[in-house]
């Protein structure tokens, strides 16, 4: 059996450090490539070329949108699938505005990475004064830089509610209870519209499950995993 992991809006492999020993179980494990393409079918092709002939998907935030195109171009491939901390939804009008006027600073400005303060609100509050952690993340965006931040602000997100039911493998959904990123209510629209679904709670987390929480998620995951090979 083989992984393949997809991560979230500008974060690198780098997500899943403390997951990959605990995972090891399952297989050898794969990273997808989210960082060249600027459409999710474009990332989703580029996932299936380089993904083994079937293999367990898990998708993590904007990676979970991915991995829901991968799930419904290549169903034969998809041997399970988990999404964690992510949506069905699309941008509201609003988000649109405020990603492309991030998008449209002056070509002059340098990027100078991730803020801090936009990190730390993706963190259950216990942990958003953790430095360390924060310099972590912080650091994913800055290996991946300027043009990869331009890509993921800008790659449209449609609503994908109504072709939810095209997912044909088994599949869980992963939240946490504290996610200020991504609501129950959107986890729950997964559950419900992706046929056979089921859905966990991470308590005390906040929407960096894989950091924050990545003995519980890997536990998860391994346990879904094992029933959905029976």
């Amino acid at each position: 059996m083989s992984l393949v992991l997809l991560p979230g809006f500008m974060l690198d492999a780098g997500l899943w450090d403390d997951m990959a020993p605990l995972l090891a179980p399952l297989g050898p494990i794969h990273h997808g490539d989210l960082f060249r393409d600027e459409t999710l079918e474009g990332m989703a092709r580029r996932v299936l070329e380089a993904a083994p002939a079937r293999f367990v998907l898990v998708g993590f935030s904007m990676g979970g949108f991915v991995a829901r195109e991968v799930a419904r171009m290549a169903p034969g491939r998809v041997r399970a699938l988990v999404l964690i901390a992510t949506s069905a939804r699309g941008d509201s009008a609003s988000q649109r505005a405020r990603r492309h006027a991030v998008a449209g600073r002056p070509a002059d400005s340098a990027f100078r990475g991730m803020s801090r303060t936009a990190i730390a609100r993706g963190l259950h509050p216990s942990r958003a004064g953790d430095a360390a952690l924060v310099d972590r993340l912080r650091g994913m965006g800055d290996r991946l830089g300027g043009e990869v931040f331009l890509r993921h602000t800008l790659l449209p997100r449609p609503a994908f509610d109504d072709r939810l039911g095209e997912i044909a493998c088994p599949t869980l959904v992963i939240a946490a209870a504290q996610d200020a990123l991504r609501s129950l209510a959107e986890a729950e629209e997964l559950r419900d519209g992706i046929p056979g679904a089921s859905l966990r709670v991470i308590e005390g987390s906040g929407h960096m499950l894989p950091v924050e929480m990545p003995v519980e998620l890997a536990r998860l995951i391994l346990d879904f995993v094992a029933q959905a090979e029976t």
